[in-house]
């Protein structure tokens, strides 16, 4: 059984654009991060990169479904609509 410090909502967490991942204060000083890659592969586990605190991280994967293949930018999204020409 895996015993966690906390259970945290998405909306409580911020998203660190220059690193792609989203990330909560730790009690150590550190963040937790968890990347959107991981959230849309149904990963509901943050990690403190200092120590071994964990938390879960409450959230809907369908938010999250556009980012199972690893891209972590939004502008990515953009290039996938194709431009009609006349």
């Amino acid at each position: 059984m895996v015993s966690y410090y906390d259970e945290i909502e998405i909306e409580d967490m911020v998203f660190d654009e220059i690193k792609g991942v989203y990330h909560y204060p730790c009690p150590c000083g550190d963040r937790f991060e968890i990347s959107r890659p991981q959230l849309a592969n149904y990963e509901d586990i943050a990690t403190c990169p200092s120590c071994s605190l964990i938390i879960r991280v409450i959230y809907d994967p369908l938010d999250f479904e556009d980012y199972a293949g690893g891209s972590t930018t939004e502008n990515e999204s953009d290039a996938e609509d194709p431009v009609k020409e006349d």
